[in-house]
């Protein structure tokens, strides 16, 4: 990997946990010496986040970590529903889908276990291998590159929410539903699941942003 990659995955990494606050200033002299490596390879980083949309170019400040709007959820989540949906639609025409099945059950069982100390991480794993799974069922190289995109923004709008045991008993329901509707081989029905998800985890999100604006 070069360099530049390094730079860039450990700078996203940063960013989307929240160990890089909006606002922060992405000095490339301090990053440079942060990370162990000269400022070419930072420079060409940042380039890379500020195409992606995780960072911006001010005058007078350079490159800073972007914000995180009301406004910047909702039309996140408004592409969210489109391509996940088609994606969803698309899986379940795939002679792929009876793997879902099993999926299903897995999400079932995260619903009882969630509130275990340490089940959160396998929790989120569980909902990645779902991700891919649709991803390539679905065989739609440039739905997968949106939405590849997308997730990283995310898995940052995800943090604001933190960990809700209840929200995400809720969510694993949701996820098992997606996954039979896709092993149903029923299209409709697999896009309906997947927007009943969308619906609740965006009304969760923006509940949990509208309480914070308040303390």
């Amino acid at each position: 990997m070069r360099a530049s990659d390094k730079v860039y995955e450990s700078l996203r990494a940063d960013i989307v946990e929240w160990r890089l606050a909006p606002g922060t200033v992405l000095a490339e002299v301090e990053q440079s010496e942060r990370l162990g490596v000269s400022r070419t390879p930072v420079r060409e980083a940042l380039g890379r986040l500020v195409a992606d949309g995780l960072a911006v170019a001010q005058r007078g400040r350079g490159t800073v970590v972007s914000e995180v709007s009301e406004d910047h959820v909702e039309d996140l989540f408004v592409l969210r529903v489109a391509l996940e949906c088609a994606s969803a639609r698309q899986a379940a025409g795939s002679a792929q889908r009876a793997s879902f099945d099993e999926l299903a059950l897995r999400f079932e069982a995260a619903a009882l276990e969630i509130e275990i100390p340490g089940s959160r991480e396998s929790y989120y794993q569980l909902v990645q291998l779902l991700d891919d799974s649709i991803d390539e069922a679905a065989n739609n190289k440039y739905l997968s590159n949106a939405l590849r995109t997308l997730r990283v923004h995310l898995q940052r709008i995800r943090r604001m929410a933190k960990d809700n045991p209840q929200r995400l008993k809720a969510s694993a329901g949701e996820h098992a539903a997606i996954a039979r509707a896709i092993a149903s081989g029923n299209p409709e029905v697999a896009a309906a699941a997947t927007t009943v998800h969308l619906h609740q985890s965006f009304t969760h999100i923006m509940a949990h942003a509208a309480g914070s604006e308040r303390q």
